[in-house]
């Protein structure tokens, strides 16, 4: 294989590459996705902490927070009430003021102080309610806060959704880039019998497939990083982010090779595409929904690309706690070769039977 024939190929794809719509949509959707699951679930726009308070006594608290630009208060009458909401993460905090508390903190007493918080609230949210009920506190008697908050967390202690969902939208930019693009480039090519013209020239077919290969892996890496870059998710831990987008785009290029080397025609492929897409993506929902079984996740090619992200980008993790699931995915990827240069070696039969 002649590597100057390989990037001259390369050189035309991405040529005439923009001109496709495969390629644009490639570009565009996971960008498009990340916007649609940012606005929804909030991390292009933050949301205001939510404070649930249970006034039984007309507390001057409850007023002052009404007051308070940047909190949305809700209040309620039943304290169940309230525990329901805010373990439901319909609020991220919930404040009960017993009867008589103000005269209480004013007559130098430390009266009893409720304070719950959602296990799915953000950690910045927690914060802020927590003191700003405690200067609340300050302000009823005047000098330094004459109650003990015991904050309950209500719930296990979750990630946001928003956070969970950062696998999915990465896997899914890595997936159309690296499985959509190379496999309908080669099969709308075949389908065009623009590979037939390879028989009279010396480019090979295993250059052409290269060539598609190296396009598909640079958008793919390119793509998860500008996700991640949109989520607030770059990991500081760059080497380790790095290799492990490397080892992802590798494995899952070589899926989208063996999906164009095998199919007919675009049709075939997109068969293939629906039929498989959701043994790929399946590993991302067990981060969507933790309480699931976890080991099912390992049963999916996948995930030892998948958990890795997860780790080094939500987890801050180092190649040290990766490298498992790593050196797995370098295994699969060293076995992948051996179908896809039988499906290369077989379509080249194939193009010098036709001519």
């Amino acid at each position: 294989m002649s590597l100057a024939r390989t990037l001259e190929v390369l050189k035309k794809d991405l040529q005439l590459g923009p001109r496709s719509p495969i390629f644009l949509w490639v570009l565009l959707l996971p960008l498009l996705i990340t916007f649609v699951l940012q606005v929804t679930f909030g991390d292009l726009f933050d949301p205001q902490p939510r404070l649930g308070i249970v006034d039984q006594g007309s507390s001057a608290i409850t007023t002052e927070v009404g007051e308070m630009s940047g909190i949305a208060l809700t209040v309620l009458d039943d304290v169940d009430d309230l525990k329901t909401q805010v373990e439901a993460n319909d609020l991220d905090a919930g404040l009960v003021l017993p009867d008589g508390f103000d005269d209480a903190v004013r007559s130098g007493a430390r009266p009893p102080l409720e304070f719950y918080v959602g296990g799915e609230s953000l950690a910045s949210n927690r914060v802020i309610l927590a003191v700003t009920t405690l200067d609340m506190v300050r302000q009823v008697e005047g000098k330094a806060p004459p109650v003990e908050v015991d904050v309950v967390s209500l719930g296990d202690e979750l990630l946001p959704l928003s956070v969970r969902l950062v696998p999915f939208v990465v896997m899914y930019a890595l997936l159309i880039a690296a499985v959509f693009l190379p496999s309908f480039s080669i099969a709308d090519e075949r389908e065009k019998h623009t590979l037939d013209a390879l028989v009279v020239t010396p480019v090979k077919l295993s250059e052409v497939v290269a060539a598609k290969g190296v396009l598909g892996f640079g958008l793919a890496v390119a793509m998860a990083v500008a996700t991640l870059w949109l989520n607030g998710a770059l990991s500081v831990q760059a080497i380790a982010l790095l290799v492990v987008l490397v080892i992802a785009g590798l494995l899952l290029t070589e899926i989208g090779l063996i999906y164009g080397t095998a199919s007919k025609d675009v049709t075939g492929v997109f068969t293939l595409i629906k039929g498989t897409g959701f043994i790929l993506l399946a590993p991302t929902i067990f981060y969507i929904f933790p309480d699931w079984p976890q080991w099912i996740a390992k049963l999916f090619p996948t995930y030892w690309v998948i958990n890795p992200v997860y780790e080094v980008v939500i987890n801050g993790a180092g190649l040290g706690t990766v490298w498992g699931e790593l050196a797995i995915a370098a295994a699969v990827i060293v076995v992948m070769i051996v179908p896809l240069r039988y499906l290369i070696g077989r379509l080249e039969t194939k193009l010098a039977i036709a001519a």
